[in-house]
């Protein structure tokens, strides 16, 4: 069977549809057998088409990843946004949002978190790993009260504590691994992760 004709495509839309694409390729095929070439083809484009833009596999890869860190952060906005107001709530529900992300996008979350392939010292990447860690740390500050939270050890020991327990939650429950939990129904699971969260709260 022939390949599909590659589509034409406006101006600035060609790199958002070939990150979707990317996204497409690894949610079912994942990272190791990642390439410039499936994406093309999953996309409808030339073969020259994403090597134009990102550079190589890893170029592109390196791309979804910062926009999986900017999404990554709108879904624990949007849960705490359906919180209710003032902390530790807010810190509760980013928790509650990470682990949804998590859950929802497995093949990118290992992307960001556990693959090797994105280049970490890409700028645009950095900047969007930094604010997702900021955002952290912005609850952090606002439960103990503080300024300054990137110089105060106290509050970067909460933040890493808050983020190894929250961020242990939602590697076991993307992998299928927290079978007591994921047993659960919808409603009772989220108020379990919602108390074991709490417990890993600055005191």
């Amino acid at each position: 069977m022939p390949e599909p004709a590659p589509r034409p495509y406006h101006h600035g839309d060609l790199r958002a549809a070939l990150i979707a694409a990317a996204e497409a390729e690894i949610d079912a095929h994942g990272v190791e057998s990642f390439s410039l070439r499936a994406v093309a083809k999953r996309a409808g484009v030339s073969h020259a088409a994403p090597a134009h833009h990102f550079g190589d596999a890893n170029g592109l890869l390196t791309a979804l990843a910062a926009e999986g860190f900017a999404r990554f952060v709108e879904t624990q906005r949007a849960h705490e946004a359906a919180a209710p107001p003032g902390q530790p709530d807010r810190l509760v529900a980013a928790g509650l949002g990470y682990i949804a992300f998590a859950t929802g996008h497995p093949a990118l979350f290992r992307l960001m978190f556990a693959s090797r392939r994105p280049h970490f010292a890409d700028p645009a990447l950095q900047a969007a790993a930094r604010a997702a860690y900021e955002h952290l740390l912005e609850n952090i500050a606002e439960v103990r009260g503080i300024a300054d939270p990137a110089s105060d050890p106290a509050a970067l020991t909460d933040a890493t504590a808050m983020w190894g327990i929250v961020h242990g939650l939602a590697d076991l429950m993307q992998a299928g691994r927290a079978g007591f939990l994921l047993g659960l129904p919808e409603g009772e699971r989220q108020g379990v992760l919602a108390g074991i969260i709490r417990r890993g709260l600055p005191g």
